[in-house]
């Protein structure tokens, strides 16, 4: 399976869709399978005077309200379209994280082919249900998250997708129910995520895939805020069958993502190094491939005279030994041919015949 590779544009439009074009194209350039933005109101999301994070002011070299910070950084509702038919075509999926109730329902109204629930709402019952209740395939990223919290956020996602009725009993049994694994298993994937930016590399516990899939028995994926391409291209080697990256146009533009971005020469680095470790997982069969079987008879050895030996001379520990190449008698036979008398001579490094056994 291949990955499917999202190229998060994110915010790094800063507002001008006419950036936000040109990600498309650097996104389609770079091989990405997907471009993400995000579709919010600023006042839907935040109240007037919420802090902006630490990252965000550091980033953006500004002491604002997240407010006021977010409404600059707004995709119109009335540019989803044009920016849809661009990546059409492009040849590339056109995605949107909503970060609020109204912002949802539009982007249901555009029909995407999935959604995503970042980190910051996965305690949003409410924007959950809605997502399963759509019935579309839900992308859950788990920053800042435990299992117990991830645990919850499927119970609202099965009771949204089992048309049950929302509330305190229902989101307690549902995962107790068989058909609500089933239906998490076809609708959901898991991100593991660190809500940093950037990631220092001691928090990035790719590990953490492993635990998501074995606690829950769903598709998992990453969603990397990590500087450079190493943690994605790992991800992909322990399985991951999504990867979230973001990038940018130029991290020296003003926002406050860019600086935690990939410019577009690393994003087609990172997909091209992604597709390669692809090729290299290969499957779970252990066999010998197509392309060691030459070198076979040359690496392994044989059972070989170590001096001359005569007619009728016994095989011991001093005439009988192993050594290359491996076209002879195999080497696991040896003790079968100590003690037994040759049936013919040999010459000091001859292979021993097969017939002698």
């Amino acid at each position: 399976m291949s990955c499917f590779i999202i190229a998060e544009a994110g915010v790094n439009h800063n507002g001008d869709l006419a950036l936000a074009h040109r990600l498309i194209d650097a996104a389609a350039d770079a091989g990405a399978d997907a471009v993400k933005f995000q579709t919010f109101r600023a006042g839907d999301l935040v109240t007037a005077t919420a802090p902006q994070a630490e990252y965000q002011t550091v980033n953006t070299g500004a002491e604002e309200s997240q407010y006021a910070m977010l409404k600059r950084l707004e995709l119109p509702f009335e540019a989803h379209g044009a920016l849809m038919e661009h990546c059409a075509r492009r040849n590339i999926m056109f995605l949107s994280t909503a970060f609020d109730a109204v912002s949802l329902d539009f982007l249901l109204g555009l029909d995407l082919p999935l959604l995503k629930c970042p980190s910051g709402e996965i305690t949003n019952a409410p924007l959950l249900l809605r997502m399963a209740q759509s019935g579309k395939d839900v992308i859950l990223s788990t920053g800042m998250c435990d299992l117990a919290d991830i645990r919850d956020a499927l119970a609202v996602l099965a009771v949204g997708y089992l048309g049950l009725a929302p509330g305190a009993v229902s989101f307690a049994t549902a995962l107790e129910q068989p058909e609500a694994w089933a239906v998490l298993g076809q609708r959901v994937t898991l991100l593991h995520c660190t809500t940093a930016y950037p990631t220092p590399a001691a928090e990035v516990n790719l590990c953490a895939m492993t635990t998501l899939a074995e606690e829950f028995g769903l598709k998992v994926g990453l969603s990397d805020h990590s500087e450079g391409i190493l943690a994605s291209v790992a991800a992909v080697g322990l399985g991951a069958v999504l990867v979230e990256k973001h990038f940018t146009l130029d991290r020296a533009l003003p926002g406050p993502d860019h600086k935690a971005s990939l410019e577009p020469h690393e994003l087609t680095k990172m997909i091209r190094a992604i597709r390669e470790v692809e090729t290299m997982r290969g499957t779970a069969e252990k066999v010998a491939a197509p392309s060691e079987m030459a070198n076979r008879a040359v690496a392994r050895k044989s059972l070989v005279a170590l001096t001359a030996i005569g007619v009728g001379e016994v095989f011991t520990a001093a005439n009988l030994g192993v050594k290359r190449p491996g076209t002879g008698l195999s080497p696991t036979r040896y003790w079968d041919m100590l003690g037994r008398q040759s049936s013919r001579s040999y010459a000091p490094d001859q292979l021993i015949a097969e017939a002698e056994l």
